[in-house]
């Protein structure tokens, strides 16, 4: 999710449902704020205008935070951070049959699972989800956090069945992936899982401290494989921020994208999103200059927006959708003409000649 810092800051205004959602955790002992409350959420626009390059959405395209997407069967499923908007259920589920209208379904759960309360006591929402698909199988990832600490957890939810009518009735919780303490140097949150080129499946995840971290996965549960090593992929010097990490496979490539700085602070949100490519999935990535990833790299894809005029900053917590017609990238952005509203963005993205990926 976001800046986990998740400072609940200056205001991701209007969204109560979401402030759960944005209390990730920051970086190495820095002090958590409190969670404000928040004002009244500000009537959606029918059809608002979208960010510059960006494919123009319809629908229920706001509050949305922390975006996953998965097509399948003809349809795309949108799964978001925290509360379904004004509906009772925690992660947010969305619909679409063309990519561009949107429509709320509700909640994917109605309560947090049991082993939560003593795995991340105080914690209150759900955060950052992940969806895919193995075989049959639906793999819903989930993070619970609080506001500024890492004693975190990722859980897993699989169902057979995706009941837009119904989000919460069919998934069945399987309990704790990964989890982190405060004696750790990681932060279990933001999980992204990929397939690589052998069939070997991975959990890509992090937020703040010693930044981004891939676990592998056996394929047969969508849990971490016995005896698996905690790998680190990316990361920052202090004070930078990194975190919602994605990893895709394109002709020969893992491209990790991550978030840098801060997001949940509204109109003032300096979230911005860059990549990095690795020949295999452990790494080491490098930006397109040829600096590591574990040592700050990464290539702008999306930037923050701050200065330009833009009506929409801070985008990142991106998700790639890779498809035969051309991929897009998902990710949310703050409306600064609906005091810093997250909202919903899709754009096209291309690839350049040297293999590197360009947000149109």
């Amino acid at each position: 999710m976001a800046s986990r810092t998740r400072r609940a800051g200056t205001a991701l205004v209007g969204v109560t449902a979401l402030l759960a959602g944005c209390g990730g955790a920051g970086g190495s002992g820095a002090a958590a704020l409190a969670p404000v409350a928040a004002a009244p959420a500000p009537a959606p626009s029918p059809t608002p205008a979208p960010a510059a390059g960006s494919i123009a959405l319809t629908g229920a395209t706001s509050p949305v935070h922390d975006p996953a997407i998965l097509a399948d069967g003809g349809r795309y499923y949108l799964f978001t951070t925290g509360n379904a908007g004004n509906a009772a259920g925690l992660l947010g589920l969305r619909t679409s049959d063309d990519l561009r209208d949107w429509t709320l379904r509700g909640g994917s759960y109605v309560a947090l699972p049991a082993w939560a309360a003593s795995a991340v006591p105080g914690a209150s929402g759900m955060w950052a989800p992940d969806i895919s698909k193995v075989g049959s199988e639906y793999r819903l990832y989930y993070s619970i956090s609080t506001f500024g600490s890492n004693r975190s957890a990722i859980g897993l939810a699989t169902a057979t069945v995706i009941d837009p009518a119904a989000p919460a009735a069919h998934w069945i919780d399987q309990g704790p992936v990964i989890r982190s303490d405060v004696t750790d140097d990681y932060n279990a949150i933001d999980p992204n899982a990929f397939t690589d080129a052998d069939g070997r499946s991975w959990l890509v995840f992090g937020s703040f401290w010693s930044g981004i971290k891939l676990i592998e996965l056996d394929p047969t549960t969508g849990k971490r494989r016995d005896g698996d090593p905690l790998r680190s992929l990316a990361a920052r010097p202090s004070p930078g921020a990194i975190e919602a990490p994605f990893v895709i496979r394109h002709r020969g490539f893992y491209y990790l994208f991550a978030s840098f700085d801060f997001c949940c602070r509204g109109a003032a949100s300096s979230y911005n999103t860059v990549v990095g490519r690795s020949a295999t999935p452990t790494g080491p990535y490098v930006d397109r200059a040829g600096i590591a990833m574990l040592r700050g790299g990464g290539t702008p894809v999306l930037a923050s927006g701050q200065g330009t005029g833009d009506r929409y900053i801070g985008r990142g917590h991106a998700a790639i959708l890779q498809r035969a017609d051309g991929d897009v990238i998902v990710y949310h952005a703050y409306d600064t003409q609906r005091n810093g509203t997250p909202t919903l963005q899709i754009q096209p993205l291309a690839w350049d000649a040297e293999g590197w990926p360009v947000a149109r």
